[in-house]
């Protein structure tokens, strides 16, 4: 056996040895996802992420609603976060976004409207979280300024509902229950309320997706996100485009196309938003960045 081929059989049996301590409990995070993604267990909407204890008396739901990419997570946090910063989630839901700010040593303030929901965030995080605590508030994020005081964000971070493509609860104060005039119009208000408590010179991050109305027509989500991050005082600074995964897209894709014409979309738009004097991204944040030497083994 070759001395490259044994090395290689010890990277596939260790496959975080090479990561540091703290790349290694983040990955830990990972690895959570992949858990209870194969388990069936709790979506991103319907209660949690990962595979932790849960309160004896919380049911887990089986709505097969979406669960947040914790990869996304670790990038948005390293590349627009400044070091032991403080994240502001105006649509926490899961507990995806604060578990993996926590094992990366930043403060999470993540607001969401069900009790549940929390509970189940909180209950995990305690599983999985050591030095860090993610911090969930029960509340409506249209009262971001009574529920988040005089806390100062180094980083917005979220990804909001998609009006009514997933009905989270029956609760009036729920953007998807809300129509779309409505929905609009307090969504714009959250996400200004959100920039006011960001601090200057720092980066705004929302993980949006465009959706159809009921004749079809893409409501441009995505651009009504632009404006209102900008109306609000955060210039539009990056995009990018999230692959997701393709599941039964194209089994659905077949039949919508023949009916209506209407493309499948498996993606969805990082929009980076940044409140302040670009020049002034150098002194605020770090010019080298850390990341894992991933190298693949050779047989």
């Amino acid at each position: 056996m070759s001395r490259q081929y044994a090395e290689g059989k010890q990277a596939r049996m260790k496959p975080n040895a090479h990561l540091s301590e703290k790349e290694q409990r983040a990955m830990g995070a990972y690895q959570a996802k992949t858990t209870i993604q194969r388990g069936g267990g709790y979506g991103e909407a319907g209660m949690a992420f990962d595979g932790g204890p849960m309160p004896d008396d919380v049911t887990v739901p089986t709505t097969g609603t979406s669960i947040f990419d914790p990869v996304i997570c670790e990038l948005a946090y390293r590349w627009f976060c400044p070091t032991g910063g403080t994240v502001l989630d105006p649509f926490a839901g899961g507990s995806v976004r604060g578990i993996v700010a926590a094992v990366l040593g930043l403060q999470y303030v993540g607001i969401d409207l069900s009790a549940r929901q929390v509970e189940a965030n909180d209950a995990q995080a305690e599983a999985i979280c050591e030095e860090i605590m993610p911090h969930w508030i029960v509340g409506d994020s249209n009262e971001l300024d009574t529920l988040c005081g005089d806390i100062e964000a180094d980083l917005v971070f979220s990804c909001p509902p998609y009006h009514d493509l997933e009905i989270y609860t029956d609760d009036p104060a729920d953007l998807s229950t809300m129509d779309w005039d409505g929905f609009l119009a307090t969504y714009r208000e959250i996400i200004a309320k959100s920039v006011a408590h960001l601090k200057d010179n720092r980066f705004a991050c929302f993980v949006v997706g465009d959706i159809r109305d009921k004749q079809g027509f893409y409501r441009n989500f995505v651009g009504e996100t632009v404006r209102a991050f900008e109306d609000a005082g955060a210039v539009l600074y990056n995009e990018a485009i999230l692959v997701t995964a393709v599941g039964s897209l194209p089994i659905r894709v077949g039949k919508q196309f023949s009916a209506g014409r209407k493309l499948g979309k498996t993606h969805q738009n990082v929009l980076v938003f940044y409140k302040g004097d670009p020049k002034q991204i150098k002194q605020e944040f770090p010019a080298d960045l850390e990341f894992a030497e991933l190298q693949e083994a050779e047989d």
